[in-house]
């Protein structure tokens, strides 16, 4: 079986990628903080006949994270995909202009965004070098791609998180793991900031298996509605 790992799994995105790669036979680890959550997420899917299983974390916590996803690839024999995002969370920091942007509020957003990716990846990225095989998908929100500063400090660890996953997706080219960038352009269910359109979770979740299967030598995906409401990437 293979297996596919979802760190920051919630009932949107978290659950339309666990159902697009469940339908493809995959086992599906979900990590995030609410324990409650996620057994609600796992009977979901159990319903749809897809095997999953918790594992509560704080993406903060680095010592907890890593020992989620060892707990997981010890429960399904290892983690294939690792996917990981913190997108609609905004952290727990205020939202700020960039003239109003002290250190402490992109600090937050750092440790929640990029660090947290760090620690994932470091976590799983060793059996998968030594397999010679294996995906590590980020996800961020617009931000990253087409900055807004009305969330100035949350763009900025977006795009430290962009940068950096694909800086990996070229440290690894030709070792058979693949790494890259998915930047959805949207809002997610129902639009929160003006100007920028709502989507699917089920619309945008066949980007990850298209990274994971068709689209390896690619760093990156973005999503994006055109003008009739119909997706594009």
């Amino acid at each position: 079986m293979t297996t596919i790992a979802i760190v920051g799994a919630g009932p949107q995105m978290g659950l339309a990628i666990a159902r697009t790669f469940g339908s493809q036979g995959f086992d599906v680890a979900l990590v995030s903080r609410d324990r409650d959550k996620l057994d609600g997420l796992v009977g979901t899917l159990g319903a749809e006949g897809v095997t999953a299983a918790a594992f509560p974390a704080d993406v903060l916590d680095r010592e907890a994270l890593t020992g989620a996803l060892k707990d997981a690839a010890a429960r399904f024999g290892g983690i294939d995909v690792l996917e990981y995002s913190p997108v609609g969370t905004f952290g727990g920091t205020a939202l700020t202009a960039p003239a109003e942007t002290d250190p402490s509020h992109v600090e937050f957003e750092m440790n929640f965004q990029l660090y947290g990716a760090i620690a994932a990846t470091k976590a799983v990225l060793p059996a998968m070098r030594e397999a010679g095989a294996g995906t590590l998908l980020y996800t961020t929100g617009a931000g990253s791609i087409r900055p807004d500063p009305r969330v100035a400090n949350v763009n900025a660890a977006a795009a430290a998180l962009r940068n950096w996953a694909m800086n990996l997706h070229g440290e690894l080219a030709g070792s058979g793991v693949q790494a890259a960038h998915i930047g959805i352009d949207a809002s997610i269910g129902v639009s929160v900031i003006p100007g920028l359109e709502a989507a699917r979770p089920e619309q945008i979740a066949p980007l990850y298996w298209e990274l994971h299967t068709t689209r390896r030598d690619e760093a990156e995906l973005v999503f994006r509605l055109d003008g009739e409401g119909f997706p594009r990437a």
